[in-house]
């Protein structure tokens, strides 16, 4: 599928979600990180009609990562009318946060931390406007290897692009005239104070991923399979204690 069908069909598959539920909402919420993926999701979710919250959330954020953010945002603002921006700097709750925390200061957890309150942004800001958050996780991201932070029954309301890999994101970012810094920019989940990217952490890029996805012999399979292996929890549903009663 060219990119072209594949944000048609994106945008057809969000309105006939949003036309068949019980009761259908007034808005579409996204969290833009200055990524690929939200940038293309946030754009999609303009494109469809739909009045459109796109939150900016800073945490102690890298400037050029808040820079990149805030840059998509004012050009949906430019570019939809039906595009609401929402600037929401969250340093001073992170910083109560931790403090409040003391010595239970674990710096995975904190970074797991940030993305639950930028979670409960969302859902606060689509609770106040009869919205839906919509996610910005991609196949690789979410069936391959795990890379996001484990929500529970608090995750989000629709993932359009989970089905897509990286680079037919980028791809759709290009053909959407996503600004060339943001499709150019080292994926990163914006959760670490140092500005470590996605390939740091992982230790393979999207494309060696997606690759060792769907070749059983690719010579990074086992590499691939180790880093899923230690996220299937998230992947999987939630275990539950069940009583034969």
């Amino acid at each position: 599928m060219e990119p072209k069908e594949r944000i048609l069909f994106i945008t057809g598959w969000i309105l006939d979600y949003c036309s068949k539920m019980p009761k259908k909402p007034d808005s579409l919420v996204v969290g833009v990180s200055g990524g690929i993926d939200s940038a293309v999701v946030s754009t999609i979710c303009a494109a469809s009609g739909f009045k459109t919250f796109v939150l900016s959330m800073p945490i102690k954020q890298i400037k050029e990562q808040d820079d990149l953010s805030k840059i998509h945002c004012d050009w949906l603002f430019d570019n939809f009318k039906n595009v609401d921006v929402l600037n929401i700097n969250l340093d001073s709750t992170f910083g109560e946060f931790e403090k409040t925390l003391g010595k239970n200061n674990n710096e995975h957890a904190f970074a797991n931390t940030r993305a639950r309150l930028r979670m409960s942004t969302l859902y606060q800001v689509a609770g106040s406007n009869n919205g839906i958050v919509v996610g910005t996780g991609n196949k690789v991201e979410d069936f391959g290897v795990g890379f996001y932070t484990k929500y529970g029954d608090g995750g989000v309301d629709i993932s359009p692009i989970a089905d897509c890999t990286k680079t037919q994101v980028w791809d759709m970012g290009k053909e959407l005239g996503i600004n060339p810094s943001i499709i150019n920019a080292a994926p990163t989940d914006g959760l670490w104070s140092d500005g470590r990217n996605d390939e740091q952490q992982l230790g393979m890029s999207y494309q060696e991923l997606e690759e060792a996805m769907s070749n059983p012999n690719s010579a990074n399979r086992s590499k691939y399979l180790k880093i899923r292996e230690m996220n299937l929890h998230k992947m999987n549903p939630i275990p539950v204690c069940k009583f034969d009663e």
